[in-house]
């Protein structure tokens, strides 16, 4: 950490040190070091300081705000800057995964109906948007044994719904394609496809699907055959970088440019991001027009490159920097990594190279640029690292949001790489989207009131919720939790019975007692 950084931490730890004594009963106070959640696998946490153009923090006229809704949990959380509940919403799943705030106030959030035909990590299937109050005014499900919404949506300027989702083919639909039987070690293929949802009548007015947009050089005798690094705008059916299970793509974002009339995709288990035009027909997006407009982060997909020019790692939440931010037009990604190639995340931002026609020009054999114009990575790389979920966020400011989501810990850096706010939830967060104080959809001042705060007092461990915030599983868990590891031992299997249901977990130690502790699902 830079030396003035240091000394402005010493210094706030005086203030802190004069001002904590002389707080009354009702004033408010950091969480001290100890009440820190701690998670499951933690990474080196940098200093807390402040700001370095702080956010003005006033209850009576709105306050910059966080939203996340915790992997496990049935809640979603506006928080301020300091960790207090500034409002809840309830519902009755999990999520899956995404969650936004909308212009009205009410949230849209997808839910994870499980068990599921498609089995997976970021697995959801419920739509819903939910008044202030926790009612569901509106839901749709796109859920059933051949199709399932997954990972995240998108809403676009005319109200309707960007989803993605996976749908069911056979082995004999997946060979007929050209996929290598030697493959297929599921039996079946789930590819990814978007469908476009019109909220108002529920209707679906558009569709995009990756099984229309296939290469493969391993049978000749299939129309779709031909030379994978020649047709970059295609999908090599026979790509696989890890294993050849059923869920072969793994999209797990989707972001949309309303001036390009464009859709941002995260293919994670390509290591890339996708764009494709919007501007089609169903018809249309089914034929050359929906092949890829372009590719980056790993050439290896379409055969035009060698792991040495691999720039991504299983990265989640790409999205195009907005209009009037800082880097605007650019492309901004939460880097994962993974433990065997590149051991640490980094927050990438890349300048696509987008012509005035809206295409993508090639740089030789693959897409420019060379690297990104940005990178964050931490001071020591590997104390920096969350091998799934997680996501970034610019802000109006020019720093930026960051969720290590494996751990639940949010933190906001500089351009040039300092740490000026950090929160640790300390438990799994898909990711979490900060919204200024000037947003029309935050709730009006009148609600920032106890009871929004009361409403996640004494929730379970499974919830992540605290007393007086939404803090992580380090506070005090449930007598149930405790006695049902009474007769157990650390690491041993265990249940016990919430307000929500039955929860099974794993002994743990949280503070000083040995507690049932959920586990929480992949992302």
């Amino acid at each position: 950490m830079k030396k003035r950084n240091v000394l402005l931490l010493s210094f706030l730890m005086l203030i802190a040190i004069l001002t904590g004594a002389c707080a009354g009963p009702g004033a408010t106070s950091s969480v001290s070091e100890d009440e820190m959640p701690v998670a499951e696998n933690p990474v080196s946490k940098p200093e807390i300081v402040e700001e370095v153009n702080p956010v003005v923090l006033n209850q009576n006229s709105g306050s910059t705000s966080y939203l996340f809704s915790p992997i496990r949990s049935t809640s979603t959380y506006l928080m301020d800057v300091t960790g207090n509940a500034l409002h809840t919403w309830e519902s009755a799943y999990t999520p899956g995964n995404a969650v936004y705030l909308l212009e009205n106030g009410n949230l849209l959030r997808t839910g994870s109906m499980r068990p599921s035909k498609f089995d997976a990590g970021g697995s959801g299937g419920i739509i819903e948007e939910i008044a202030p109050d926790s009612t569901v005014i509106w839901s749709y499900q796109y859920a059933n044994d051949q199709v399932q919404q997954h990972h995240d949506i998108e809403q676009m300027p005319n109200g309707n719904i960007l989803i993605i989702a996976w749908e069911m083919k056979t082995k004999a639909e997946a060979v007929a394609a050209g996929r290598d039987p030697n493959l297929l070690s599921d039996g079946e293929l789930w590819p990814d496809h978007v469908v476009e949802l019109d909220p108002k009548n529920n209707t679906i007015v558009w569709e995009w699907h990756v099984w229309d947009h296939l290469v493969q050089d391993f049978d000749a005798a299939k129309e779709n055959y031909g030379v994978v690094s020649e047709h970059p705008e295609l999908i090599d059916i026979n790509f696989t970088s890890r294993k050849a299970g059923a869920d072969w793509n793994h999209i797990n974002s989707i972001d949309y440019n309303a001036e390009l009339d464009q859709i941002l995709l995260s293919a994670h288990s390509f290591s890339e991001i996708w764009i494709i035009d919007h501007n089609t027909t169903t018809e249309s997006a089914a034929g050359a027009a929906g092949d890829l407009l372009y590719r980056w982060g790993n050439p290896q997909t379409y055969d035009s490159g060698s792991s040495s020019e691999e720039q991504f790692y299983v990265q989640h939440d790409a999205q195009w920097i907005p209009s009037g931010f800082p880097g605007a037009g650019n492309i901004l990604v939460f880097n994962n990594g993974d433990q065997r190639t590149r051991a640490y995340s980094s927050i990438d931002e890349i300048v696509p190279p987008l012509n005035a026609d809206g295409s993508y020009s090639l740089s030789g054999a693959s897409y420019a640029p060379t690297a990104p114009i940005w990178t964050y990575v931490a001071e020591n790389p590997s104390d920096f690292f969350a091998d799934h979920i997680s996501g970034a966020q610019r802000l109006s400011n020019g720093n930026t949001l960051i969720c290590s989501g494996t751990d639940g810990l949010f933190f906001e850096v500089t351009p040039a790489g300092e740490i000026v706010w950090q929160y640790d939830y300390g438990d799994s967060v898909f990711r979490i989207t900060r919204y200024e104080a000037d947003y029309a959809g935050l709730p009006d001042s009148t609600s920032f009131v106890q009871s929004s705060i009361e409403s996640v007092k004494g929730e379970t461990l499974a919830t992540g919720a605290g007393q007086n915030a939404p803090q992580g599983g380090q506070r005090q868990p449930p007598q149930a939790a405790i006695d049902a590891c009474s007769t157990l031992s650390q690491g041993d299997t265990c249940t016990f019975t919430a307000p929500r249901g039955n929860i099974s977990g794993v002994c743990t130690v949280s503070q000083t007692d040995l507690a049932c502790k959920p586990q929480s699902p992949p992302g």
